[in-house]
């Protein structure tokens, strides 16, 4: 198959399918070397780009998913909201941090960091589809574990997991009498 080809028929799959698809089940699909798909979306991006078009492939860890670019997000949000989408909660935001820095998790992992019950919020964030079942622990009960999805990267703009900031160490971190010394008013 010619390079044009290629390129149009990566486009049509990945425009089928709406979900992410696999690098090397993409080169399969493709009938062409895994090492080939990459620059195949980079020209499809590259068209998508010469033609202003609001397409983009998005790569996410070792897949790729067509999507809508971000500056015309909006415009598809409000189309398709039939159920308004909240914003997360505080303890949603924590949950979904200790998941993606820890994972896989059990439940039991993330009340343990948090020091509250974390079922609801971990039942939220997996209808939510940002969060899944990453199979059962080999423990007594065999409980399950979670992790992120691929809906978790596309939703924070990150290609992989490795682009999540780093953890600050505590000798760097400020306690609790650092911050009111900072910010009580200071004596004359």
């Amino acid at each position: 198959m010619q390079i044009d080809e290629l390129v149009t028929a990566a486009e049509a799959v990945l425009f089928a399918s709406g979900e992410p698809i696999e690098e090397i089940r993409l080169a399969q699909v493709l009938e062409t070397e895994q090492g080939d798909v990459p620059n195949i979306i980079t020209l499809l991006n590259d068209r998508y780009d010469e033609m202003g078009s609001a397409l983009t492939v998005l790569k996410l860890e070792d897949s790729y998913q067509l999507s809508v670019k971000l500056s015309h997000g909006e415009f598809v949000k409000k189309t398709l909201e039939t159920k308004r989408n909240t914003a997360l909660s505080p303890a949603a935001m924590e949950v979904l941090t200790i998941v993606a820095y820890n994972q896989p998790v059990t439940k039991s992992f993330v009340e343990n960091v948090r020091g509250v019950d974390s079922s609801s919020t971990v039942n939220s964030l997996v209808e939510k589809g940002l969060v899944t079942e990453a199979g059962r622990l080999d423990l007594p009960g065999r409980p399950i574990a979670y992790k992120t999805t691929p809906n978790f990267l596309r939703c924070f703009s990150l290609e992989s997991l490795s682009e999540l900031p780093e953890i600050p160490r505590k000798s760097e971190q400020m306690n609790i009498d650092e911050i009111l010394e900072d910010n009580l008013p200071k004596e004359q």
